[in-house]
């Protein structure tokens, strides 16, 4: 038995609920059931109007502290709180915030907006009696936090921007002022150590992500459907190379295959690829879903032959673990954290990033080979019950922050 019946702990998050979120909810509530008392602050509000949430969304945005949406009044009231109540953190906090910009003039902007953040999340944790908070994605205004404040600091570090810029996330300072960093991946770990001395890799802990089989169910197998259908869900930017995807689509199509697919996810790359498949004159071909809730992603997945993600940066996508549970045969690239979840040949077929020509090759072995399909989807299933279940690896995290708060 967990523990966490008597554990209050607040968790920090960049935006609540969000689309690109989706997990974080799912863990939120998972740790709830187990026993956890867990406030949550967001420091913006949903991505989408109240109306438009899912009733688990709802539910989660009545109980959710907003820091940006409190407004400028709240802001300044609690800036004036914790200069009256605590002067030396809220100086120590300013002053840590100029010394991490180094002095460049914009990096000082965007910490002094971070430190106004810190102070009203500060200033919340103290009314609500919290002394330990868990982190996923703004761990900048975390870090002041715990530099001029007195409470304990854990964060998920998931990649794979902190890692491609250690310098601008501030990797080694939070490295060396929380007292716990948790990573989705040994390869994420590795990269911690790699910004790290030894004296830090006790801090480090591996904490997978997972999906509910019981939601993700496998879909019907076609054996032989008349086009098949590709299906790729993420945020549409670079780092994900679905220009790579839109160019293998365009090869298959020119070898005569009949063949369709779904983009479900918006971004800052979406003008691009709908120029791109314009360009190709692939209109009819691709259909550009937009970001959707997860029950329409759920039945978009049922009417998928075939997940395809071109990534050329990652941690491990959540919605690869989505696909393997529903069955479906996945096709990615071979880089960062997903060979832990993707076996070669084994649970999915993993190609070189950037490389249209292999991502085409994938594809057509999976179309004409129905067996290889039906074989990749339940091993890609078994993969998920025995590594990658939410209830499970949850309860590893629950563990972790026993530990940590206790």
């Amino acid at each position: 038995m967990l523990s966490g019946r008597q554990i209050r702990i607040a968790y920090l998050i960049s935006q609540y609920p969000a689309f690109n979120h989706t997990f974080i909810l799912r863990e939120i509530r998972q740790l709830r059931q187990m026993g956890f008392d867990i406030h949550v602050v967001s420091i913006r509000g949903a991505d989408r109007p109240f109306e438009h949430l899912t009733s688990e969304e709802q539910e989660e945005q009545r109980a959710t502290f907003y820091v940006k949406p409190a407004g400028v009044a709240s802001t300044l009231a609690a800036h004036l709180r914790m200069l009256f109540i605590r002067p030396l953190s809220y100086a120590l906090g300013l002053l840590y915030s100029l010394r991490l910009s180094a002095w460049n003039m914009r990096a000082a902007v965007t910490n002094l907006l971070y430190f106004a953040e810190a102070v009203v999340f500060a200033d919340w944790m103290r009314r609500q009696g919290l002394s330990h908070f868990h982190m996923h994605f703004t761990s900048t205004v975390g870090l002041i936090v715990r530099h001029a404040w007195p409470v304990r600091a854990s964060v998920t570090i998931h990649g794979p921007d902190e890692f491609s810029d250690p310098a601008g996330f501030y990797m080694r300072q939070k490295i060396e002022t929380f007292d716990l960093l948790c990573t989705i991946s040994q390869f994420g770990r590795s990269q911690l150590m790699l910004q790290s001395g030894y004296s830090q890799y006790n801090k480090f802990r591996v904490s997978r992500l997972g999906v509910d089989p019981h939601v993700y169910t496998p879909r019907p197998f076609s054996g032989n459907p008349s086009r098949f259908e590709i299906i790729s869900v993420g945020r549409l930017a670079p780092a994900k190379g679905f220009h790579v995807l839109v160019a293998a689509l365009d090869r298959l199509l020119r070898e005569g295959r009949s063949v369709r697919l779904r983009l479900v996810g918006d971004g800052p790359d979406r003008a691009g690829l709908e120029q791109h498949v314009a360009k190709l004159d692939l209109g009819q071909h691709v259909i550009f879903e937009g970001r959707q809730n997860a029950d329409r992603v759920l039945n978009l997945y049922q009417e998928a032959d075939i997940f395809a993600l071109p990534s050329f940066a990652e941690g491990i996508p959540v919605v690869l673990m989505e696909a393997m549970a529903m069955e479906i045969p996945c096709v990615t690239t071979w880089i960062t954290g997903i060979p832990e979840l993707i076996r070669n040949e084994v649970d999915g077929l993993l190609i070189p990033p950037s490389s249209e020509e292999d991502l085409a090759a994938a594809l057509e072995r999976l179309m004409d080979d129905s067996a290889l399909r039906l074989r990749l989807g339940k091993s890609g299933r078994q993969r998920v019950l025995e590594r990658f279940d939410l209830k499970r690896n949850t309860e590893l995290l629950a563990n972790i922050l026993c530990d940590f708060v206790t």
